[in-house]
């Protein structure tokens, strides 16, 4: 039996050994074995340099279709666990700001309070579309556990306690939620 390719992986480290074992590991879309490669490392920006500097986000695998082993063609990415897909916003950033928000208070003071380099428009937009998808979050956390009594009134933020219950050691239940579910949080 083959082993299934990870989507999230936690490090770069772990993001190395997938990379070793591609070959023993099947095709997500035509369950080929054997024919994968890695394609391309994944760059963004990096929230962390003020000169526009950019950071390894995660690595494209490709499918390769020559040969006798009949692979698909199809590249797709292998993503780090931090890394929201399609945002330069970490999720180690957004998970500060919903413990701020939990916590009480605006949006825009729990930015400010948190100093991170991103402009308040685009967290109102992140916490826009996890808020639009907190339906397939919440279904897939509650498959996990239950979630306990919260004391919020806020979807989002009783989302953020399960959340946090589910994950209780980690620094980042964001990342976690997509490394454990293989899932992209905002997708």
């Amino acid at each position: 039996m083959r082993k299934a390719l990870c989507r999230f992986v936690a490090g770069l480290k772990e993001l190395g050994e997938q990379m070793r074992l591609l070959k023993q590991l099947c095709c997500p879309f035509c369950g080929a074995a054997e024919t994968l490669n890695c394609h391309s490392k994944l760059y963004g920006n990096d929230p962390a340099s003020t000169a526009g500097g950019q950071i390894q986000r995660g690595q494209r695998v490709w499918c390769c279709p020559r040969g006798q082993r009949g692979g698909c063609g199809k590249s797709f990415p292998m993503f780090l666990a931090q890394v929201l897909p399609r945002h330069t916003v970490p999720a180690s950033a957004l998970w500060s700001l919903l413990e701020r928000l939990r916590l009480g208070g605006s949006i825009q003071a729990a930015l400010q309070a948190l100093g991170l380099p991103f402009a308040l428009e685009s967290f109102y937009h992140l916490l826009q579309r996890m808020r639009h998808r907190l339906a397939g979050v919440r279904a897939a956390l509650c498959r996990q556990r239950q979630p306990s009594q919260s004391s919020q009134s806020d979807p989002l933020l009783q989302t953020a306690e399960h959340l946090q219950s589910l994950f209780p050691k980690s620094p980042c239940p964001l990342g976690d939620f997509q490394l454990h579910f293989q899932r992209p949080l905002l997708e």
